[in-house]
């Protein structure tokens, strides 16, 4: 059985489409054992507690830069990090590209098709091997909120969930 640490920053709505998907049997052989967030009133941290997930907090000035920390932490779990980024990489991703910022830009670009990608975190931002995307059609009308909605409800709370079941599974390799 694969056992499950989420890292959370914020609200945790993938740690809930996580934990519906553990719930509802789309996700199987797998155990949310533990949700870490870097800040320490973070609401996911409340979603684990309500859900019986051990709940912590990691304080990043353990370390002297966010930069060092970062290194440590994938250096420790190197390949058995993925993510969730809410575009179709490599397009609005790398530094300053998350949360609302990247449907902004998607809208002032004027693309057609966003979406989301699920993938392996390395040392850069948003440069590790690709696992899954899932496309949505960007429209006529749409704001950066109306966006970011369409777009987790469509491509990350589905992809997210089948990345982690498929891994729990043995039907993505996992590199040492």
């Amino acid at each position: 059985m694969l056992k499950v640490g989420v890292m959370v920053s914020g609200g945790g709505t993938n740690l809930q489409a996580i934990i519906d998907g553990v719930h509802s049997g789309v996700i199987t052989n797998a155990k949310l054992e533990v949700v870490i967030s870097n800040k320490k009133d973070a609401y996911a941290l409340t979603r684990a507690k309500d859900n019986g997930i051990k709940a912590e907090s990691v304080c990043i000035k353990d370390y002297a830069t966010r930069d060092e920390f970062n290194k440590a932490l994938i250096n420790k779990y190197r390949n058995r990090i993925i993510n969730i980024h809410p575009s179709l990489i490599p397009s609005f991703c790398g530094n300053g590209f998350y949360g609302l910022h990247v449907h902004e830009k998607a809208l002032e670009r004027g693309v057609k098709i966003t979406g989301a990608t699920v993938h392996f975190v390395d040392e850069g931002t948003d440069t590790g091997p690709i696992i899954y995307q899932k496309a949505v059609e960007v429209l006529e009308g749409d704001t950066p909120e109306i966006l970011q909605k369409r777009v987790m409800e469509q491509a990350e709370w589905k992809i997210l969930p089948q990345a982690i079941n498929d891994i729990a599974n043995g039907k993505i390799a996992i590199g040492e």
